[in-house]
């Protein structure tokens, strides 16, 4: 795939966020919590990606190979993921949908450098440099002015 159309696709995506923190919080109100209404995305999401795999003629027996050839580490993101809903439903209509997000991503590039600059969980390394630096530090100015204002 063109290196343009990923980029622009994780835009796009990123874009999408924070509408599912304001559809999960607004869920949350009307359903129960935030719990109940990351259980319902992550359910609804469940039978999407179902359809999409049956529908695309992906192999579901692979996951049982997953199973035996990787370590059980790698299970662990279903379990972020689940955190990672509940607490932005949980967060948003607290602190509001910009605040919650520039925190989020602030904490997305601090992790992401420190995983690239050591090549952790399997991923090639990428050294930290002034630019990447940079960038982080102008995020967080960015998120004390969206908290500010």
């Amino acid at each position: 795939m063109n290196r343009l159309l990923l980029m622009l696709l994780a835009v796009s995506m990123g874009a999408l966020l924070p509408v599912q923190a304001a559809l999960n919080a607004r869920l949350a109100r009307a359903g129960g919590g935030p719990v109940v209404a990351a259980l319902a995305s992550f359910a609804i999401g469940t039978i999407t990606l179902l359809l999409i795999a049956l529908g695309s003629g992906m192999r579901l027996s692979s996951l049982a190979g997953a199973a035996r050839t990787e370590s059980p580490v790698v299970w662990l993101g279903g379990i972020i993921g689940a955190f990672y809903v509940g607490s932005v439903t949980l967060l948003t209509p607290r602190l509001g949908v910009a605040l919650t997000f520039g925190l989020l991503i602030a904490g997305q590039l601090l992790l992401s450098v420190a995983l690239d600059h050591f090549g952790l969980l399997g991923l090639p390394m990428q050294r930290v440099s002034v630019g990447r630096v940079a960038g982080i530090l102008l995020l967080l100015v960015g998120v004390l002015l969206i908290r500010r204002f």
